[in-house]
C-alpha cells in the first residue's frame, strides 16, 4: 500500500518541486486538494490527518499552525520552513551530520534551511573533530540563486533585468543563524553574510578561516582529509582532493542537482583557509532534502528519486 503524502504549500517553488519528484513514484500517493481548497482550514485538516507524512512547504507563521492543524493524529511531517530548525521535539534533518538513524523513526523531521546546509557540512564535522574550536568567532559569506527568495524576489529579478546583485541580513539577525550555531556546536552566534546573483538557483556559501590564530593549531590539509574521511560513504556529499580548481562557478541555467561539494583552500603553509560549499539551493538546500528525509522516514535508499 502506498505511503499517502501530503504537500502543505504545494503551490511555492519548493513544494512544486517536491509534487514533481514525487507524482511518478509508486511508493507514494500524493493527497492533493484543488485551488478553493488549498487554504481552507477545514480542508487542509483533513488532509493532514488523512496522510502518513505531510511535507509543509509555508511560512514560518503557517507552518506553525499547519502542526497544530495536525493535532490528535499521527501524522509524521517534514518542515521545511524555519519554524522548527531548533525547537524541542524536533529532529533535525541533516542525516550526513545527525545520522539517519535518528531521522527514521522521528515523527517531527524539520528541513535544514540552504544556508545552514552548506555551513554546517564544513564546519560541524570540524568542530566535533576538535579541529576547529567550538568557541570561534565565525563568518559566513554566503550567495545564492534568487529562487531561494520564493515567488517575491524570483518576480523581482525577472521583472528587474538590471538587478545584478542584492546583499541582505543587514540588521546581522538572519533567521538561519541559530540552526548554524546549535548544530554546529558554538559558543558564538555565526557573523553571516548572505547575498543573491542573477542565476535561478545554485548556492556558494563560504567560511574563512585564520587557522595560525586558533589554540587548536589546524593546518588546512588536516580540514580537507578529515572531511573526506567523514563523509567517505555519502552517495551525496563529496569532498574535492584534487589539485585546487584555480574558480568556482555558479552557471545561470544549472540543472536541478541535490549533491554537494566540499573544498578546502589553504594557501602556502595551509594556517589560513576558506572551505566552501557548493549546492543547489533548490536541491540539497530544499526540495532534494525533503526526499532524502522522506526517503529515510519511509525505509526507503536515501538517494531515491535524487538527482544526482
Amino acid at each position: 500500500m502506498p505511503t499517502r503524502i501530503f504537500i502543505d504549500g504545494a503551490a511555492g517553488t519548493t513544494g512544486l518541486e517536491i509534487r514533481e519528484r514525487l507524482e511518478g513514484r509508486s511508493e507514494f500517493e500524493l493527497l492533493v486538494l484543488d485551488e478553493a481548497e488549498r487554504k481552507d482550514e477545514a480542508a487542509r485538516r483533513e488532509a493532514l490527518h488523512e496522510a502518513d507524512v505531510a511535507i509543509l512547504c509555508l511560512p514560518d507563521d503557517a507552518a506553525r499552525e499547519a502542526v497544530k492543524l495536525a493535532e490528535g493524529s499521527d501524522t509524521r511531517i517534514i518542515d521545511a520552513s524555519s519554524a522548527h530548525r531548533v525547537a524541542d521535539g524536533w529532529t533535525y534533518g541533516f542525516p550526513e551530520i545527525i545520522g539517519s538513524e535518528n531521522i527514521a523513526n522521528a515523527q517531527f523531521v524539520s528541513n535544514p534551511g540552504c544556508y545552514p546546509t552548506g555551513f554546517l557540512a564544513l564546519i560541524a564535522p570540524l568542530v566535533k573533530a576538535r579541529l576547529l574550536p567550538g568557541d570561534w568567532p565565525f563568518t559566513c559569506n554566503a550567495v545564492s540563486g534568487y529562487s531561494g527568495g520564493g515567488k517575491a524576489l524570483i518576480d523581482r529579478y525577472t521583472g528587474e533585468p538590471d538587478l545584478a546583485f542584492r546583499t541582505y541580513g543587514l540588521t546581522l539577525a538572519h533567521k538561519h543563524r541559530p540552526e548554524m550555531q546549535r548544530h554546529a556546536g558554538l559558543k558564538h552566534g555565526v557573523l553571516f553574510a548572505p547575498s543573491v546573483v542573477p542565476a535561478f538557483r545554485g548556492m556558494i556559501v563560504e567560511v574563512p578561516l585564520h587557522l595560525g590564530a586558533m589554540s587548536t593549531d589546524p593546518h588546512a590539509d588536516s580540514l580537507r582529509v578529515t572531511l573526506a574521511e567523514r563523509y567517505a560513504d555519502s552517495q551525496i556529499v563529496s569532498v574535492y582532493e584534487q589539485a585546487a580548481p584555480t574558480e568556482l562557478l555558479l552557471l545561470d541555467g544549472a540543472q536541478p542537482h541535490d549533491g554537494m561539494e566540499l573544498f578546502v583552500f589553504g594557501n602556502e603553509g595551509g594556517w589560513n583557509a576558506r572551505l566552501i560549499a557548493r549546492l543547489d539551493n533548490l536541491g540539497k538546500g530544499a526540495s532534494g532534502a525533503a526526499i532524502q528525509n522522506l526517503n529515510i522516514m519511509c525505509g526507503l535508499p536515501e538517494t531515491t528519486g535524487l538527482r544526482l
